[in-house]
């Protein structure tokens, strides 16, 4: 296989070359041409230019190096997302991101797939291939994420069956997929739902449509990426060209090469590679004690209480107890989709104790609703 051509040299849409390049997602790049920050040959450019071999394209009056317009190899991290980090590049409160652990690219940037509120753990894509970015968010590729969800307070059937039929949000129509339940004690039940688009708060918002609260939510499947037993909070790890070339189908992209590099070094805030997995080193000048794990001799920061709970969620590589039988259109189907291959047996588990040090999920049995 060879590299995927990050500019086709004749008549090929401005945004896609600029997002191959791994220079911004491609709804990113269509701001700034939008905002008259890119120019071509020293025009400013308007949306759906064309770019031909040979042209000279700035972004804020700086010339994009011709270097950076060549094919590039396609990567993929993911990373377990803990609570309290934010997925922007900075952030004016101080508050940590997302950003700060991952290992620094020669060529490009990494891009985000699919964001997580501060509030929210577990799984989250990074790419330097714009476009794959772009397929694997959009909305017309129906790209499934699940979630397991812990919910406050009662879901009769005739709710459950409300957030499969659709409810309207503020910005338009929404509902679940499928809908699992997942056991749990007291008036906390852990919930495991599945949906092919991501708006932002969409999970949380589509539960307080119907006048419930999500106390707890996790990310453990995006598209074919899936958290296992052997991921915690605060790991990165890099896909490999199965994994990579099974998520560019999913965004309807010809396949590509594994990423060929050098074992990156010891870098102050980013995290050494172990295998195919990075793992966090703690936050540039955190100044905090860093410990070895005893299996393998890597490194990982010391984790808050809430980071430790995460961690317990991912132990067992299996959700909030085993979820039953699925709660969908025509009384015990699937909802609008069918059973996904290995969503249930990775799914992140409930932990016997919360955040907050009170009772969670435990053990739950496994019921679905009849």
């Amino acid at each position: 296989m060879q590299p995927v051509p990050t500019a086709a040299g004749d008549g090929e849409r401005l945004h896609k070359v600029l997002a191959r390049a791994g220079l911004g997602s491609r709804r990113e790049i269509e701001t700034w041409i939008q905002a008259g920050r890119v120019t071509v040959n020293d025009v400013a450019v308007t949306t759906g230019q064309v770019f031909h071999a040979g042209d000279v394209i700035a972004i804020d009056g700086r010339r994009v190096p011709k270097w950076k317009l060549e094919a590039i190899e396609r990567r993929v991290l993911a990373y377990y997302k803990p609570v309290g980090e934010i997925c922007t590049r900075q952030d004016e409160e101080g508050r940590p991101t997302v950003f700060e652990h991952l290992p620094r690219l020669r060529q490009g940037r990494w891009v985000v797939i699919g964001r997580l509120d501060l509030n929210s753990q577990g799984l989250l894509l990074f790419t330097n291939d714009g476009e794959l970015a772009h397929g694997l968010m959009h909305p017309s590729r129906e790209v499934e994420r699940e979630y397991a969800v812990r919910v406050l307070g009662e879901f009769p059937p005739v709710l459950q069956q409300k957030l499969l039929d659709g409810v309207e949000l503020d910005d338009g129509p929404a509902h679940f997929d499928r809908l699992l339940e997942a056991g749990g004690e007291g008036a906390n039940q852990w919930w495991h739902v599945m949906l092919r688009e991501g708006r932002q708060r969409e999970v949380r918002r589509l539960f307080e449509a119907v006048g419930l609260t999500v106390s707890r939510l996790i990310r453990f499947r995006y598209g074919s990426c899936v958290l296992t037993r052997a991921h915690r909070t605060g790991h990165i790890w890099e896909l490999d060209a199965a994994e990579v070339d099974a998520l560019a189908e999913l965004a309807g992209l010809p396949p590509a090469p594994a990423p060929k590099r050098p074992a990156p070094g010891r870098q102050r805030g980013v995290g050494r590679t172990v295998g195919n997995e990075v793992r966090r080193t703690g936050r540039a000048g955190s100044g905090r004690e860093q410990r070895a794990s005893a299996s393998d001799g890597t490194m990982r920061a010391p984790r808050s209480p809430a980071t430790r709970a995460g961690a317990a969620v991912a132990a067992s590589g299996r959700g909030p107890g085993t979820p039953g039988r699925p709660s969908g259109k025509g009384g015990g189907s699937a909802g609008r989709s069918g059973p996904t291959p290995g969503s249930s047996r990775a799914a992140p588990r409930g932990p016997n104790r919360g955040p907050s040090g009170g009772a969670s999920a435990g053990r739950p049995g496994s019921k679905g609703r009849r």
